[in-house]
């Protein structure tokens, strides 16, 4: 016991023994400048300013534009944004390409290289098309008795396809919310909604392919996986899509962020459906929101 405390009191001594550091000039040998610093002294120096300098550094990634370029730093809204302003980019794309192609054409007829009969007989190609496309009265005839018979065929609503679901499904409950809003086959309202705070992740329900991911005016971003045994879910209204068509995705992997898109969207909120084997399913049947 004699000999540890001995070395332990040897070895704080040694800690706090004090070295002389001293700065000479060189052609003099004068000491121009000199300080005492023992080895504590020193690790502690050294410590304090390695945690000064990942301070600072920290403050300055956080507040400049510098934080943009660590990976999975970007905010949904900037993800958002950056998908907007690609749309915008490519809408503006084409309108230019349109408007290059017409004063091309009009700069042709003024120039006269575009000879009066060739457009004659582009126009008359164009009117013998379009009429070709006509539905003549008998297709017509045909057309509109379908859309007779399909508007009262309900073979679509069976309700029997969820009783043919294999029992050992295990569903993800793909958001956490409150139903706002039943399925009703009747109503024509084939899936559930789900009130969810806006920017909440969206699970896939099952593993699956994304089939489908894209924007429509009426349900906004929507996003669509196919599974196995004839399954597809859907999910409309978010915000933000984070898969790409063509991806294989994990049961309870996110795949978006609830939104509120779409002209027919009242609120933050993800409808969510369940097809199977081409027949809408009560999501309620097997998933408790």
């Amino acid at each position: 016991m004699a000999g540890k405390a001995r070395k332990k009191s040897n070895f704080w001594k040694k800690m706090r023994f004090k070295y002389k550091l001293s700065f000479l000039n060189e052609n003099t040998l004068e000491e121009v400048f000199s300080f005492r610093m023992s080895r504590l002294e020193a690790f502690l120096s050294i410590a304090f300013f390695t945690v000064l300098m990942i301070t600072l550094t920290s403050i300055v990634i956080i507040n400049t534009p510098i934080r943009n370029y660590l990976p999975g730093y970007l905010e949904t809204e900037v993800r958002q944004s950056m998908v907007n302003n690609a749309l915008r980019a490519d809408s503006l794309t084409m309108a230019m390409e349109s408007q290059m192609l017409y004063m091309n054409n009009l700069g042709s007829i003024l120039r006269g290289d575009m000879e009066i009969d060739s457009v004659y007989a582009l126009q008359k190609i164009d009117k013998e098309d379009i009429k070709s496309l006509e539905k003549s009265p008998e297709t017509k005839k045909i057309l509109d008795k379908y859309a007779e018979e399909e508007k009262y065929n309900l073979t679509v609503l069976s309700s029997n396809a969820s009783t043919d679901i294999p029992e050992n499904t295990m569903f993800f409950r793909p958001v956490k919310g409150i139903v706002s809003s039943h399925f009703d086959a009747a109503e024509r309202h084939f899936g559930t909604d789900i009130a969810a705070a806006e920017k909440s992740s969206v699970l896939a329900t099952l593993k699956g392919t994304v089939v489908y991911a894209g924007f429509d005016a009426n349900t906004g971003y929507n996003i669509q996986l196919q599974h196995k045994n004839g399954m597809i879910s859907i999910y409309k209204h978010n915000a933000v899509l984070l898969k790409k068509i063509g991806q294989e995705v994990n049961a309870g992997e996110v795949i978006a962020l609830v939104g509120n898109t779409g002209t027919l969207s009242t609120g933050s909120h993800l409808h969510f459906e369940l097809w199977y084997k081409g027949s809408p399913v009560d999501p309620e049947e097997f998933i408790a929101f």
